[in-house]
């Protein structure tokens, strides 16, 4: 069966979800600017993206035409000319009516490594005028550069690979999209049908394989499906809970003659996403938020995917509701709206933290309490009363059964309460509540200026805010890898329009954010891109380097440099007695070096006198550029609550009323003191500083050569060298 989150494989019926919705093709979305018969010239111009705006932010990236494509999905069409082109109705391979079938639904640009099992396909992309090919250098990061292109445009992302070890190295990018709720549509080239089955050479069941984390899955037996494939596929992708469709095709499939015949609608019978939030229960979260004294928005993923970000700001400002947001939620309100308390949870503010925990009503909006959200779950938001607002019905109770169910699209729900709230007058939140949130944040700070754990170096917070402040936040997209750097970037980079930074966040997944950034690049060549990266991640893709040289792509690469595993090896120091098993690493490569060598322009800095100009260089870099920020291996992302803590169980909270110090209230201290006493950080030593080293000097790694057969930098050590070897990037 198939909802949201389920789906099957071509030939089994999905299951309808609980609540019906209007089939495709019917009366358009309240609100949208575009009816569902828009002309195709509109719709033709909506869905290129070739040619950068000029005002910078590349097509495909305002809200009204997010909008006309959203009501495009939601109609059935297809996103590009569908049968309204010249190759309707002319006889062709099967591989050729993939590559048509792509154009029919607007694709401008795919993704992609080539194989045996794929090479028809790619025989027949050769004479292509309107899709330009990526050529990755691995197929996960093929699969993470779509991904950051679809965040990045609202469009669906498209990838093809060849069967076997091209197929199963899509797997991890596939459910990060998964996870986050990514239209992706990944094509893959499968052996002949006549020796599936037969352990054929590269043949893997890979429909099999990511059956649980795709939304859908085809297997083509026959090029009489062929089409109608391709417009479900990329229908299933956008509509409902977006997510990831593959189609595993089979090589003789591609090579077999047929005629092309693309449709203009797709009807399936079973799959009917509800975008109309019930009347009844808009009537009940309209009484609640006007009986509540401490009301509270949980903004997430959804309000982005959902287009909801002006709904949800409207209703925010008309009740003086305040605002916290998830990870992928980052922006769905703009970082400088006052009511905006930003981050909440294991590494959220301790005044968006202590709202939850205080507040009487939580208005959950496209989030689905994640435990990294929630923390300690039985001690989550105890006074409140939840509405819980989503499209996929599987979300709703799954973790916190809420007081009002609304199964719809978050921005036509949202309309709708607003719409009530207007009819019946209703009044803003008494002013004591919103007053008392905004004290907690004047006390409890993420950052204040001049503050850093060690000053006499480089601290993240202080690299990450000049960062934000040199970025236009119109006209920029920020992406991170996973571990302390995603946490810090998540805190201190100030986003003001949705889709400007992606993230993974459910699956966490290292080797995300580079090729993302790549992704994203491409989709607005306009805007300036910049990937936040740590030294353990950036290595798990690095050689996507070559993808950006090679296609033109100026991404820049801020990396955070502490030379370990930093996530890991901050909880083994606060929670494994400093046992720092397999997270620091003894070899890492020269970052500058390695950049230089594949074309890139690249600097590393390791002084905070030297952020700002370098942050100015790599700003204006016309091509790709890596900037290098050495940072202590002791440095630690603060606050924090302890796996398995309540959420108002904070370690390491600046407090500005004793003085601007680190400061716990309840439990475990980051230097292990008693509660309420000042956290002082880790001492640097040799073994706890990867800065100790010249400023701007070559960086040399421990190899199995030993200290005193290595090379040295200029004004350093063997055996410093050796120490500053040991140390944070993450998991």
């Amino acid at each position: 069966m198939m909802n949201d989150r389920t789906q099957t494989s071509a030939g089994a019926e999905p299951a309808a979800p609980a609540t019906p919705a209007p089939a495709p093709g019917g009366a358009p979305l309240a609100g949208s600017p575009r009816t569902s018969d828009m002309p195709d010239d509109i719709r033709q111009h909506l869905c290129s993206s070739a040619v950068a705006r000029p005002d910078g932010k590349g097509d495909g990236t305002t809200r009204e035409e997010r909008l006309a494509l959203k009501e495009l999905a939601f109609s059935g069409r297809p996103f590009g000319p569908g049968s309204r082109t010249e190759k309707e109705g002319r006889t062709m391979t099967g591989a050729e009516a993939i590559i048509a079938s792509l154009e029919a639904e607007g694709v401008d640009t795919i993704f992609g490594y080539p194989g045996g099992q794929a090479i028809k396909i790619y025989d027949a992309l050769y004479d292509s005028t309107k899709i330009r090919h990526i050529l990755a250098r691995h197929e996960q990061a093929a699969v993470h550069e779509a991904d950051g292109y679809a965040r990045a445009t609202g469009k669906v992302g498209v990838v093809i690979v060849t069967s076997g070890p091209g197929a199963t190295n899509t797997v991890t990018g596939i459910a990060t999209a998964y996870m986050d709720s990514v239209p992706l549509v990944v094509i893959t080239g499968q052996v002949t049908r006549g020796v599936i089955g037969t352990d054929a050479f590269q043949e893997a069941d890979i429909v099999g394989i990511t059956m649980p984390v795709v939304k859908h899955s085809f297997l083509l037996q026959s090029n009489d499906d062929l089409t109608r494939t391709f417009r479900e596929a990329f229908y299933i992708a956008s509509t409902g809970r977006p997510g990831p469709v593959l189609i595993d095709i089979p090589s003789d499939l591609a090579g077999e003659q047929m005629v092309f015949h693309y449709p203009d609608q797709v009807d399936i019978p079973s799959y009917r996403p509800t975008y109309r939030g019930n009347a009844k229960q808009v009537k009940q979260a309209v009484e609640l938020i006007r009986a509540s004294e401490r009301p509270l928005i949980m903004a997430g993923g959804g309000v982005v995917t959902s287009h909801a970000c002006a709904e949800v700001v409207e209703l925010a400002e008309k009740m003086q509701i305040p605002v916290v947001t998830t990870l992928i939620g980052k922006a769905a309100v703009p970082c400088s709206n006052r009511l905006n308390l930003g981050p909440v949870g294991m590494h959220g503010s301790k005044y968006a933290n202590l709202a939850v925990t205080e507040a009487d009503l939580i208005i959950a909006i496209g989030a689905r309490f994640s435990d990294r959200v929630t923390g300690k779950l039985s001690e989550f938001a105890p006074h409140a009363k939840i509405i819980h607002i989503d499209i996929d019905p599987a979300e709703i109770g799954k973790v916190r059964d809420p007081q009002v169910p609304i199964v719809g699209d978050a921005r036509n729900v949202v309309s709708a309460i607003n719409e009530r709230l207007d009819r019946l007058g209703a009044e803003p939140v008494d002013a004591p509540w919103v007053e008392t949130v905004f004290e907690w944040r004047d006390r409890w700070p993420f950052y204040i200026e001049d503050f850093a754990d060690y000053p006499d170096r480089i601290a993240p917070e202080q690299v990450l805010e000049a960062l934000s402040a040199k970025l236009d936040p119109h006209a920029s997209v920020v992406t991170t890898e996973v571990g302390q750097h995603q946490m810090w970037a998540h805190q201190h980079i100030h986003r003001e329009e949705s889709r400007t930074f992606i993230s993974s966040g459910g699956l966490g997944t290292m080797g995300f954010g580079f090729p993302a950034a790549i992704g994203a690049k491409i989709g607005r060549p306009g805007a300036q891109v910049v990937c936040i990266a740590g030294d353990g991640s950036i290595q798990m893709n690095i050689q996507e380097m070559a993808t950006a040289i090679g296609n033109g792509v100026a991404v820049k690469v801020l990396l955070i440099d502490n030379n370990a595993l930093g996530m890991v090896h901050q909880w083994q120091r606060l929670f494994y007695h400093e046992r720092y098993s397999c997270t620091e690493f003894t070899a890492n490569p020269d970052f500058v070096k390695l950049a230089e060598a594949y074309g890139w322009g690249a600097e590393r800095i390791s002084h905070p006198d030297e952020v700002d100009a370098a942050l100015d260089r790599m700003l204006a870099a016309e091509g790709p550029y890596l900037l290098d920020v050495v940072i202590p291996t002791a440095q630690t992302v603060y606050p924090m609550v302890a796996p398995g803590a309540a959420i108002d169980d904070i370690i390491g909270a600046i407090d500005v009323t004793l003085g601007g110090v680190r400061v716990t209230e309840k439990g475990m201290s980051p230097a292990g003191e008693t509660a309420g006493t000042v956290a002082e950080p880790l001492p640097l030593t040799a073994a706890t500083d990867g800065a100790l080293r010249t400023g701007g000097a070559v960086r040399m790694g421990a190899g199995p050569m030993g200290a005193e057969a290595r090379p040295q930098p200029m004004g350093e050590t063997a055996a410093g060298d050796d120490e500053a070897a040991k140390g944070g990037d993450a998991r």
